[in-house]
């Protein structure tokens, strides 16, 4: 079994408080859930209006596979309009850990 986690920190645009922030993780978050299958949270930085912080893990038996929907979350959120990928990070947990 192997756990693929994936960190973001993302600055958002236009947002002048905590309330337009959330209008515009939450959406985020859902597609993620909903495309992906993954679990995923606003993990950081919630008391900070313009960042986000948002975690992704994956479940999968296969390595390549949990990279793959990564990647493929990481692209998703680096297309967003409202929002500018700061940093990106992948950690991957398997048998061996």
């Amino acid at each position: 079994m192997y756990v693929g986690v994936l960190e973001v920190d993302v600055l958002l645009g236009d947002v002048h408080s905590l309330k337009q922030k959330r209008a515009v993780v939450r959406p985020v978050v859902a597609e993620l859930r909903r495309r992906f299958e993954v679990a995923v949270s606003e993990a950081g930085n919630q008391d900070l209006y313009r960042r986000a912080l948002i975690g992704i893990a994956v479940v999968s038996g296969d390595a390549t596979h949990a990279r793959e929907v990564l990647d493929a979350c990481e692209r998703l959120v680096a297309a967003r309009p409202e929002l500018e990928l700061l940093s990106a990070r992948q950690r991957m947990l398997g048998p061996e850990d």
